[in-house]
């Protein structure tokens, strides 16, 4: 079991930092503005709530919505954060990391799903803070965790399991820092910005 807390809680922040204003700006997930990421961010909160807890699975092969900002309601920003409460309450029942459950129309074990969500919420924490110019804060334990998750995704021969999960990987220095490892192996570039798109 990995405590979701700390990235759910940096999410909740960077939520309520994001600026008002049009959420159609650029993010390092190319066929995402702001506001479709806050949706995707929302719609995966929940839909790992129900991983979690077992209850209420979607039908398998049913697919993930795809991300749309229309879709926010005007309480998005209180309504998202109560809902990543919701979700580390969840995760914080041994049940939820043991046996199977659905997460996107997939089947998979607990554990598994327990690791996507923390990956989830990190690197889309990330996404968020860089395309919001907010400060990005981890804990090196969690990244680690992450990281050894997305590098089984890396090798060539794992490129159709890499598809709709993660873009071609960014080539990063070895010595590089941990983050900029971990954000080169799921596909994004450690170095961009919204002034450079």
């Amino acid at each position: 079991m990995l405590d979701l807390e700390p990235a759910a809680q940096q999410m909740t922040d960077l939520i309520r930092g994001v600026p008002d204003g049009p959420l159609d700006g650029p993010t390092p997930c190319p066929a995402y503005t702001l506001g479709d990421l806050l949706d995707h961010i929302g719609t995966l909160t929940r839909a790992f709530t129900v991983a979690a807890t077992k209850t209420n699975l979607a039908p398998s092969g049913s697919g993930r919505p795809v991300p749309d900002a229309a879709n926010l309601d005007s309480d998005w920003r209180g309504r998202i954060p109560r809902d990543l409460t919701t979700l580390v309450e969840a995760w914080r029942d041994p049940e939820a990391w043991t046996g199977m459950t659905r997460a996107g129309g997939i089947d998979l074990p607990g554990e598994v799903a327990g690791l996507v969500v923390l990956d989830e919420l990190i690197l889309h924490g990330w996404d968020l803070a860089r395309t919001t110019g907010q400060p990005f804060d981890y804990e090196p334990a969690l990244l680690e965790a992450v990281l050894d998750f997305v590098a089984k995704f890396a090798p060539p021969d794992q490129e159709a399991a890499r598809e709709g999960l993660f873009g071609p990987v960014v080539p990063v220095p070895e010595e590089a820092p941990l983050l900029d490892r971990l954000l080169g192996l799921a596909g994004r570039d450690p170095a961009w910005s919204p002034a450079a798109t």
